[in-house]
């Protein structure tokens, strides 16, 4: 077994030497990129360029916001997948959240996912695993807070070739971490949500668990919603970085869902768009987001999800609820 100081070492020039400009310019694409600050997430979240953290529910507040689980009566089981063609990224993860069944108003949710990039260079394979409790002081605000372990391993040869800064840890993990998370939301009225979140707050200090505060603002109503969200970054690159998005939705007919939004990463000076569709109904929903990274790497990524809506078995979920 390696010292500890050695795997913590590793770890920080491994994420410096990936986030370095000369790195990236010897890989293509940016790994950083393809992993796109550990934000894992649904179809949903990818359609709206992760403009999420007002207005999301289900799944989708489990990586967005955690305040989120305890806005509305859910009852949720799902499953997601993401796949990156250029960055040669595949992630596959399960879910599910409670808001409806506590009798202390407590809601909670579980959500794991497994995921493989560039396995034929940098090789990285990695587990997140997230559990959230959120409790409702009323109905118009929430307060979450979420714990996150991931495992991640990097045996492949990096951009410095075979060396230990640069391959990592072969058969080892390079991070096996614990973090928390926190995210409060306001309504002022039943349209309108404000919402404040904070990601990694245990301060990893390093770009696999960024620590970031991101705030964000929605309106959204049955047929309708909008949200613009701002980011700063404080961890993976060498300067706090800003991130902008804006996403919109809407439900035509009763069951279509439309998806767009527009993502600005000041980091990689990076601009992205994406969209989506999804069939809604009262039990189930079935969701596909693409988004497409424009500059400084043509990066596409496609995603699909399906929740099954438990809580229709015994109580119809509101529009609200299901959008």
């Amino acid at each position: 077994m390696r010292p500890r100081c050695a795997r913590c070492a590793t770890l920080t020039v491994c994420v410096a030497v990936l986030a370095h400009p000369s790195a990236r310019a010897q890989s293509e694409p940016d790994p950083t990129l393809g992993y796109d600050y550990a934000e894992m997430g649904t179809a949903r979240q990818l359609a709206t360029a992760g403009a999420q953290r007002a207005l999301s529910t289900s799944l989708s507040a489990m990586f967005a916001n955690p305040a989120n689980v305890a806005m509305g009566e859910l009852y949720h089981v799902g499953a997601f997948a993401q796949l990156w063609p250029e960055a040669d990224r595949q992630t596959y993860g399960a879910g599910a959240i409670d808001s409806l069944l506590s009798s202390s108003d407590l809601a909670g949710g579980v959500v794991a996912s497994y995921n493989l990039q560039d396995t034929d260079g940098i090789d990285r394979e990695w587990t997140d695993v997230r559990a959230v409790l959120a409790y409702p002081f009323s109905e118009s605000f929430a307060l979450g807070v979420g714990g996150r372990y991931l495992s991640l391993k990097q045996g492949g040869v990096g951009p410095l070739g075979a060396s230990l800064a640069s391959s990592g840890l072969p058969d080892e993990a390079i991070v096996r971490e614990l973090s928390l998370d926190a995210g409060a939301t306001f309504r002022p009225s039943e349209a309108l949500a404000i919402a404040v979140v904070g990601t990694n707050l245990s301060d990893p200090g390093h770009g696999f668990l960024p620590t970031t505060l991101g705030a964000a603002v929605g309106y959204g109503r049955r047929e309708i919603g909008v949200e613009a969200d701002l980011v700063l970054d404080f961890t993976t690159w060498d300067r706090t970085t800003v991130r902008a998005m804006a996403g919109v939705e809407a439900l035509v007919g009763n069951h279509l869902g439309l998806r767009a939004g527009y993502r600005y990463d000041g980091g990689a000076k990076g601009h992205a768009g994406s969209a989506g569709v999804a069939y809604i109904h009262r039990e189930l929903s079935l969701d596909l987001g693409v988004r497409r990274l424009f500059s400084p790497d043509g990066i596409t990524t496609i995603a699909v999800g399906f929740t099954y809506h438990l809580e229709a078995t015994a109580l119809a979920p509101t529009p609200a609820d299901t959008f």
